[in-house]
Parts: C-alpha cells; sequence; structure tokens
C-alpha cells in the first residue's frame, strides 16, 4: 500500500482536530465525529477508519480500493474546510436562548391563565 493514502488519513485525522476539535487516534476520532458530520460523511468516516486498520496487514491492504479511499479523504478534506465553529457556536448558543426565551413566556402565559381564571387579575 502506498504512503500517500496513509499520509492522507494523518492529514485528515489532523484537520479533524484542528476543525472539529477532537482529539485521539483516527478510528476514535472517526466515532466521536459523527454528530458533527451529515450522513454520507459519517459512512465515509466509518469507512476510511476500518481500512486504516486493514492497511496494518500487508495481504488486507491490497484488497482496499484506493481510489474510492482517497476520494473519501478529499469529500471530507473539502468538508471540513467548510466548517465554521464560530457559526456553530453561535448557532448553538441562538438555539439555546430561543428554547429558554419560549419556557419564560410559556410559563408567564401560564401564570397569567391562572391568576386570570382565579379571578386575580
Amino acid at each position: 500500500m502506498p504512503d500517500t493514502l496513509h499520509e492522507e488519513i494523518l492529514g485528515l485525522q489532523a484537520q479533524i482536530e484542528r476543525q472539529l476539535k477532537l482529539k485521539g487516534s483516527f478510528p476514535e476520532q472517526a466515532r466521536r465525529a459523527k454528530r458533527h458530520v451529515p450522513r454520507g460523511m459519517q459512512k465515509r468516516l466509518a469507512t476510511l477508519a476500518s481500512a486504516l486498520e486493514l492497511m496494518d496487514h500487508p495481504r488486507l491492504a491490497l484488497t482496499l480500493d484506493q481510489s474510492a479511499l482517497l476520494r473519501d479523504v478529499r469529500a471530507l478534506s473539502a468538508y471540513l474546510n467548510d466548517v465554521d465553529l464560530a457559526d456553530r457556536r453561535r448557532g448553538r448558543l441562538l438555539d439555546m436562548a430561543t428554547t429558554v426565551g419560549f419556557a419564560v413566556l410559556a410559563v408567564i402565559g401560564l401564570l397569567v391563565l391562572v391568576l386570570r381564571w382565579r379571578g386575580f387579575i
């Protein structure tokens, strides 16, 4: 197995660590990155993680489709280049603020409804 595929996967591992802030070995990163990437990319990550294990064995490495694996690495790399962590963080904060705001409005509305029903308003 040429070292180019292995080097590409190691580069992808460094990119996952940099872009998604996930540390560890590549299979561990692939497992934890599932909730950060779309479903199609999850399958590609799983394929690359299993292929990385097969690359260590000389005969099993010959069974791997290098071009498909390189295509997967490049697609994942292109996706990770587009990931904006600051935007994701902002979106998560806005989601939490919206949820809390709706909960507060619901409680106030129910309080007014109960007070009106009891005749205090």
